[in-house]
């Protein structure tokens, strides 16, 4: 997101610098990896109309830095038919297409997938490749003039006369006149007292795993909805990638502080994503995962914070789900920088409940 930030920002005239704490294309957070889904799908309309904002800014992001990174193959909801009528009748209201089918029909045309009750297909849909996209976030940006400086870390951030000032590790100060927050787990630690209505955010180490399977740029990404054959709350996503078809239950990991988390796989929940890839998944081999890790930062009601408060605009809270919104997200931050309001659910303000 703040990379993303960084390329609107400079395409417009400001003078931006970037800092990141790591190292380019590091996996120490929540944009590593060859596998995100993009999808238009949400029952709730704002998410689909912002969702179809991105999809031709991650075009101009290709076109301007010449790296491929998004990948239409479409995507397949299925579960309980309250769930998939609710996103096709919102797909449709909105002008997107969208279809309907029975577990048959979609085993048919995805012999791999194996759906459960019922079925939406909706073709504007499928995968973008993270490590690429943020590469070329920062082309994109340095092509616009943004500085971008890898191996700096911040460790402290206040406001002072109206100007937000940072400090970083080495002693190094920066002053400016706004700077944009998007430190992905770090929000709640380094933001904690600076923003009136920030809400509390619950940082989780998520184990997603890649199962191994001939066809697997050509699968759909998907999303098993809960309450018919699945019971885990939280549902299930997955999606082909350069890895393998990417499998892994949404936001049950352990809350984990970033800075001194544990990163290796544990088994007991690789096992798990293991027996579901057995009985929903036949076009993988479930006998050879290679799992990984990555923060999830969730907001109690899952809506993101994107939103400004004297010369801090903050990026935070995506809550497992806002990767696809990332070209869209820099170009709502750079309106911020430049005066205009926060967005419907983004805005900081009372506490949220879930």
């Amino acid at each position: 997101m703040g990379s993303s930030a960084a390329w609107h920002l400079a395409a417009r005239g400001e003078q931006v610098t970037l800092l990141e704490q790591f190292g380019p294309g590091h996996d120490r957070g929540s944009s590593h990896g060859s596998s995100r889904i993009f999808r238009l799908a949400y029952a709730d309309p704002f998410y689909v109309s912002l969702a179809v904002r991105a999809l031709p800014l991650w075009r101009r992001l290709e076109a301007e830095t010449g790296r491929r990174v998004l990948e239409l193959t479409g995507a397949v909801d299925h579960g309980p038919a309250a769930a998939t009528s609710a996103l096709h009748d919102v797909l449709r209201a909105a002008g997107r297409p969208a279809e309907l089918l029975t577990p048959a029909q979609a085993a048919e045309r995805w012999p791999g997938l194996l759906a459960d009750t019922t079925a939406l297909f909706h073709p504007e849909a499928g995968r973008v490749h993270a490590d690429r996209a943020v590469a070329a976030f920062q082309q994109a940006a340095r092509q616009h003039g943004a500085h971008i400086r890898h191996g700096v870390k911040v460790t402290r951030l206040s406001v002072r006369g109206g100007r937000a000032e940072i400090v970083t590790a080495d002693e190094r100060t920066f002053t400016a006149d706004s700077v944009v927050v998007a430190v992905g787990g770090w929000a709640p630690g380094r933001l904690s007292g600076l923003l009136p209505g920030l809400p509390a955010m619950r940082v989780t180490q998520e184990q997603p795993a890649h199962f191994p399977a001939a066809d697997a740029l050509d699968w759909p990404s998907f999303i098993h909805h809960p309450g018919a054959g699945l019971a885990d709350e939280g549902g299930i996503y997955g999606l082909g990638s350069d890895d393998g078809v990417k499998v892994g239950f949404h936001g049950v990991g352990p809350v984990v502080d970033p800075d001194h988390r544990d990163r290796t796989v544990a088994p007991r929940a690789l096992a798990e994503v293991q027996r579901y890839a057995e009985r929903w998944l036949p076009g993988v081999d479930p006998t050879a995962p290679v799992a990984s890790t990555c923060l999830y930062t969730t907001t109690p009601d899952h809506h993101f914070v994107v939103d400004r408060a004297g010369p801090l605009t903050v990026l935070a809270g995506f809550s497992g789900h806002g990767f696809k919104f990332a070209p869209v997200i820099g170009e709502l931050a750079a309106d911020l920088v430049g005066g205009a309001p926060a967005r419907g659910p983004f805005a900081l303000g009372p506490p949220r409940a879930a």
